[in-house]
């Protein structure tokens, strides 16, 4: 290395440097004062240039060089020269940056390539490890099974020969747990020249599994982390990489994410966690984090509203489409016919009238039948459908409604399913309150009506009266110029039957009835009773469509499949068209009179639709019963302590009658005393309707219906009253007749005298005694007074005793003296006024 004058630092120039081979090198000085240039050495000539990026300038550059060549005795080199070259080894220093950085790029390159076969390999070998690790368990394991049934069979082969395997067992020392040979047990040292020493393998074993901590293995090359004890060897992100990519393949095949599925979800008024991401076909975890993201904390199984769902459907891309719970009933589509379709049907005529003015005999008549005489009391309880065939071959259906005035929506039921309504009036007597009630009915459900005056047979017949009664509720017949139809009939002799059959054909004529049979059916459900060997029976009168066996069908809160189809002469039909009444069995439960029944597609819809109307009527009723605010809850808590109920529990034989019954009870009472049903049904009397009534303390009513053996029974061991009725007005007698019971007696003040306090005296063991004149009426000591002062009552009592100078007296009477003192009360002064007067309690009724 040359000094600042040319030497070479061992005492020599340049000139005189031994070697005139041709080299030249390039190097970075890092001595003091040479940081900033680079030498080049080429046969004695030193020239040194600047560094680039240094401050040193071409000139001073230039000066160098020609000193340098000075000391050499050669010629100046000019300044483009020096100019040249140092372009020149600019551009050599640049090419070689250049070729530095490709250099660095290619072993970075080759040190990726390096770790990620690096990489597969420890994977790999793991892997192997793994299997190896599998294998060796399950061959251990199947080894030791080997043993294991090696060593029964030899203890059954020795139990088989008898020969006992005690101490004999013991001294046997197994090949493993024998002893090592006097050259192993002490080590390498006793073993044999030129050997190599033996290892004991087991110790081996459990300090390798000492030292790795059981059956980890350390694989790989040593990492910086594992020397400086940071922790476990961890995955890298090629790995994991690598790990993403196999799931992706497993799962469809292809690395590129899968296309977002959006569905259309339904969304209700409420919906559960759960069900809403099954909907969304979503993981149930990442619908429960979105909730979560959107401040509401909800499980899976918690409910959520619509919009809260909208909100959660949207956000993770899908459809909402909203729906409520009634759309199930969508199923229930009504079918506008066609002109073509359409076919005749038979009129529907509905008797309707006044109790006792002959409406069942005369359709008794009509159909040739004895409906009447099966009648308890002789009056018609039951709404009844029938259908007959005239001698013209035409068809008629005939609803027989019961006059009663407690059957008011069995009157309006058969109205309106009805095409025309008879109205009948008996002859002898005169227009009724349910006669003008079932002119109301027909008014209301617009259909024509046929007055009907029976009973002109009796002597004290007067159909003109009839229809001039008939005048004040706007019903004027054509007696008298009008346009209602009228005809003077006799149920007893047949007289004018025919005429009225034919009337109803021509009115049923100008109304161009008509139907489409070729449809799922649908009707209105008459009446309903639950019947001991077939179950629940419906009749039905079909109105569209025909009803055939094995159709499902809802009716109601009901659902039910067509299990038999009987008509009204007790025969079995496969079907019913319009217009035909008939039986119906097959239903899960008693629906109400007056449902309608559709024919639906399948049982899954049937269930469905009964469910949701059997939640509605729930909410209904508990709509219905409950206070909405607290001052309503306590007004109503208020008024129901003053009001005394009579409970009662009401079984009867079909719907109808049950639902007649109720609206009796409701009308029945007044502000101080109410009948309260507490169940209503139909069918026989249960022990569960025995149970109902003892926690209640409420008699049983049976309309029609009997108590099986059960409830008899338990009945008598409980002590409970069940009553038995056929007749309905039997039964609202008796039971208002005990809610007047429940009545408090009315009390009843009787003025008999007046006293006037002359003076007091106060008498040992007695008290204050008033020494009285009785100035009016009469004294008596069993009646009560009321004491005056300035004709203000300040007291309210009864006597403690009244005397006649010093005997006990019963009364005394007008213008006499006696002593009197007060039960309890003392404060007596003369001038007082003593009033007398007597009570009594009168019964009151309803």
């Amino acid at each position: 290395m040359s000094d600042n004058n040319g030497n070479d630092g061992k005492g020599r120039t340049p000139g005189n440097r031994s070697g005139g081979t041709e080299t030249s090198r390039v190097r970075q000085s890092f001595s003091r004062g040479r940081s900033n240039s680079v030498v080049v050495e080429k046969k004695r000539k030193r020239v040194v240039v600047p560094k680039p990026g240094t401050a040193a300038t071409a000139g001073a550059n230039a000066a160098k060089v020609r000193s340098a060549q000075g000391g050499k005795g050669g010629a100046a080199v000019s300044d483009s020269e020096i100019e040249r070259r140092r372009k020149a080894l600019m551009a050599a220093k640049a090419s070689e940056a250049e070729r530095i950085a490709k250099e660095k790029e290619a072993e970075e390159r080759r040190k990726a390539e390096l770790d990620r076969l690096r990489n597969e390999k420890e994977e790999r070998e793991r892997e192997e490890a793994e299997a190896a690790e599998r294998a060796k368990a399950e061959a251990e394991a199947k080894a030791m099974q080997e043993a294991e049934e090696a060593k029964r069979k030899a203890d059954e082969e020795a139990r088989a020969r008898n020969k006992p395997r005690g101490k004999k067992e013991e001294n046997v020392v197994s090949p493993a747990d024998a002893p090592a040979p006097p050259g192993e047990m002490d080590g390498p040292r006793r073993s044999a020249p030129g050997s190599a020493p033996k290892r004991d393998d087991r110790r081996q074993e459990r300090e390798s599994k000492g030292r790795t901590g059981g059956d980890k293995r350390r694989s790989g090359k040593l990492t910086i982390n594992q020397a400086l004890g940071e922790g476990g060897r961890q995955k890298s992100m090629a790995a994991m990489r690598r790990r993403q990519e196999r799931q992706m393949r497993k799962g469809g095949g292809s690395n590129e994410p899968r296309e977002k599925v959006v569905r259309d979800v339904k969304v209700p008024e409420a919906i559960m966690v759960s069900e809403l991401a099954n909907r969304m076909a979503e993981r149930v975890a990442s619908v429960v984090k979105a909730l979560m993201q959107n401040g509401i904390m909800a499980t899976q199984n918690q409910t959520i509203d619509a919009d809260t769902a909208e909100l959660i459907v949207e956000e993770f891309g899908h459809k909402v489409v909203r729906v409520s719970d009634a759309d199930v009933e969508d199923v229930i589509t009504t079918v506008e016919d066609k002109a073509e379709d359409l076919k005749a049907r038979a009129p529907v005529i509905t008797i309707m009238g006044h109790v006792d003015h002959g409406k069942t005999s005369l359709l008794d008549a009509i159909r040739k039948t004895n409906v009447v005489s099966g009648e308890a009391g002789g009056i018609t309880q039951h709404i009844g459908a029938y259908q007959i065939n005239t001698e013209d071959g035409t068809k008629l259906t005939f609803l027989d409604t019961p006059g009663h005035a407690a059957f008011t929506s069995m009157r309006a039921r058969g109205a309106q399913v009805t095409d025309i309504v008879i109205l009948v009036v008996a002859a002898d007597d005169s227009v009724m309150p349910q006669t003008v009630e079932a002119i109301h009915h027909a008014k209301a459900a617009g259909v024509p009506m046929i007055v009907a005056i029976n009973k002109i047979d009796r002597p004290g017949a007067d159909p003109q009266k009839v229809r001039t009664q008939l005048l004040q509720h706007e019903i004027v017949v054509e007696a008298m110029s009008g346009d209602v139809l009228d005809v003077e009939v006799s149920a007893v002799t047949g007289q004018g039957l025919d005429t009225l059959i034919e009337n109803i054909a021509l009115q049923a004529e100008l109304l161009e009835l008509k139907a489409n049979p070729d449809r799922a059916a649908d009707g209105a459900v008459i009446e309903a009773q639950l019947d001991v060997g077939r179950g629940p029976v419906a009749t039905v009168l079909v109105q569209n469509g025909t009803l055939k066996r094995g159709d499902i069908f809802v009716v109601g809160e009901q659902w039910g499949k067509v299990r038999a189809l009987i008509n009204d002469q007790g025969e079995r039909v496969e079907e019913a068209g319009p217009s035909v009444p008939v039986e119906v069995l097959g239903l899960n439960g008693t629906p109400e009179a007056g449902d309608v029944l559709n024919v639906v597609p399948d049982e899954g819809r049937a269930r469905e639709i009964a469910e949701y109307r059997q939640q509605l009527a729930k909410d209904k009723r508990a709509a219905a019963g409950a206070a909405t605010t607290l001052d309503q809850l306590l007004a109503k808590a208020k008024a129901d302590e003053n009001v005394a109920e009579l409970p009662i529990v009401v079984k009867a034989d079909v719907q109808g009658s049950a639902e007649a019954i109720v609206q009796a009870m409701e009308k029945i009472g007044n502000e101080e005393v109410r009948v309260r049903v507490l169940h209503s049904g139909v069918g026989a009397i249960t022990e569960s309707d025995v149970t109902l009534a003892e926690a209640s303390g409420a008699p049983i009513i049976g309309f029609n219906v009997r108590a099986n053996a059960p409830a008899r029974e338990s009945a008598n061991q409980k002590g409970l009253e069940i009553r038995y009725y056929s007749i309905i007005y039997d039964l609202v007698d008796d039971v208002k007749a005990a809610a007047s019971g429940l009545l408090s007696a009315e009390v009843r003040e009787t003025f008999i005298g007046y006293a006037s306090i002359k003076e007091v005296f106060k008498v040992s063991n007695v008290g204050k005694v008033a020494g009285c004149v009785v100035t009016e009426g009469v004294a008596r000591r069993s009646a009560g007074v009321r004491l005056l002062r300035d004709n203000v009552v300040i007291h309210e009592g009864t006597l403690k005793t009244l005397k006649r100078f010093k005997d006990e007296v019963k009364e005394v009477q007008s213008g006499q003296e006696c002593g009197m003192a007060f039960e309890n009360y003392e404060d007596i002064r003369e001038g007082d006024v003593i009033e007398i007067f007597e009570t009594e309690e009168v019964e009151r009724t309803l």
